[in-house]
């Protein structure tokens, strides 16, 4: 589940967005990336929540990065595109998770436990500079 539509709608939005001159709105962005208008703004005043866009009103409204791309981790896109942390495997994140209520029994748990761990601080670290400025 690691990365769904909604992440790769969120990357691709916030490059159009952090090279533009002026305020980017979702009708633009969703056509240039050929995605439902409804599903983009969505996701998009997730990001805005979570303080990595800003709305700005009016005529000439749209979004525009809240910080440069070198602070926002890749982590945090992810959260906010989702809903959720993210989570390679369905009972990685979360004890009461595991699908077939069997977590004490499982012997691949905590395996599973330390690589999501290793993959959350690898998306904490990395941030948008790191993919956009490579």
């Amino acid at each position: 589940m690691l990365l769904t539509r909604a992440s790769e709608y969120a990357l691709l939005s916030l490059d159009i967005i952090r090279t533009a001159k002026s305020p980017i709105g979702v009708e633009y962005l969703a056509n240039e990336l050929n995605i439902p208008k409804s599903f983009l703004a969505k996701i998009l005043q997730n990001l805005a929540k979570e303080d990595i866009l800003v709305s700005k009103k009016g005529a000439k409204g749209g979004f525009v990065l809240s910080k440069p791309v070198s602070e926002i981790s890749l982590y945090l896109v992810i959260l906010a595109a989702e809903g959720k942390a993210p989570a390679v495997f369905d009972c990685a994140q979360y004890a009461d998770t595991c699908p077939n209520g069997a977590t004490g029994m499982c012997a691949i748990s905590p395996f599973l436990a330390k690589f999501q761990s290793k993959i959350n601080s690898f998306l904490q670290e990395f941030s948008l500079g790191d993919i956009f400025e490579a």
